[in-house]
């Protein structure tokens, strides 16, 4: 698995890629503004990018601002031929562009086919469906992003929850004790219509609702999300890598990686959540208390 850091704050790809760790980098106008801000300002966006493609041993994502087709393919193929030559890029495309649910439905895909032909590689990105993932493909996307987070984020929203109040961007969405909360909720109500006809129960509304709690449209969670777009490409043998983004701890990490993600982009924060354990800290502390004074003088000689 491959380690992307989604940032673009020069002294984090530095450090993480000194690590040897660090595989890649994904960007966007945001957190590429901010990284400029902290700089005070001295330097230009185009000259910062340079930066980081300098520093990243592998693909930078470098992403466009239009929602038409041309717009994304003309943005995308002045991105490469500005910074291709810097290191590794990859072109942000949204896997769909349209702001209003009706517009520019099908730019994203178009912008994605013609990249191919032209020879620029293109991450897709907001994808939040396999059925997205399987249309990137098709298309000819060279990795797609399905954006775990957001997902994860959408369900709670769904069932109530506040984010700040009830739960934190960096929480761990416990999808699978949330399914069986829902379950158990369902089980009740069907038993209670036990008299009933199946057609009667399966159009009944309270049974309907609580069926549809607890998921997006059969998905469960960000990771669930990842999990059959994986099993979907396998079962037909698409080259798109996938890329696990929006990821917001360490314990998605390791679920995706066990599915056998191809990469995961994560913000630098979650590196260091990575590495810590509390019971590594206390074995830290015994270890360094229990070195015998005699062990110590090889190093000291």
């Amino acid at each position: 698995m491959e380690i992307f850091l989604d940032t673009a704050d020069l002294e984090e790809i530095r450090f993480a890629c000194s690590l040897g760790v660090i595989d890649g980098v994904t960007t966007n106008p945001s957190l590429i503004k901010k990284a400029v801000e902290r700089r005070g300002g001295s330097i230009s966006m185009p000259h910062h990018i340079k930066e980081i493609l300098r520093l990243v041993p592998g693909p930078v994502s470098l992403e466009v601002i239009g929602v038409r087709a041309d717009d994304m393919i003309g943005e995308a193929k002045k991105l490469y031929k500005l910074f291709s030559p810097y290191g590794d890029v990859l072109i942000k495309i949204p896997i769909c562009p349209s702001t209003d649910g009706e517009s520019n439905i099908y730019d994203g895909l178009r912008a994605i086919r013609e990249l191919k032909k032209a020879g620029i590689p293109t991450n897709v990105t907001l994808v939040m469906t396999p059925e997205q993932a399987v249309l990137a493909a098709k298309a000819g996307a060279d990795y797609v992003s399905p954006f775990a987070g957001r997902i994860d984020d959408y369900i709670r929203d769904q069932l109530g929850m506040k984010r700040g109040a009830d739960y934190g961007k960096a929480d761990y969405f416990d999808f699978e004790l949330m399914r069986r909360l829902a379950d158990k909720r369902l089980d009740r109500i069907l038993g209670s219509r036990e008299a009933h006809s199946p057609a009667e129960v399966y159009l009944d509304e309270e049974v309907r609702s609580a069926a549809n709690i607890g998921h997006d449209n059969g998905i469960y969670s960000g990771v669930d999300l990842v999990r059959r777009i994986l099993r979907i490409y396998r079962n037909y043998g698409y080259s798109t890598k996938v890329i696990a983004a929006s990821m917001r701890n360490a314990r998605q990490v390791r679920e995706v990686a066990e599915l056998g993600v191809d990469v995961v982009t994560i913000p630098f924060y979650v590196l260091k959540e990575m590495l810590l354990h509390h019971k590594t800290v206390e074995g830290m502390r015994i270890f360094t208390a229990d070195v015998v004074p005699s062990y110590r003088k090889i190093f000291e000689e």
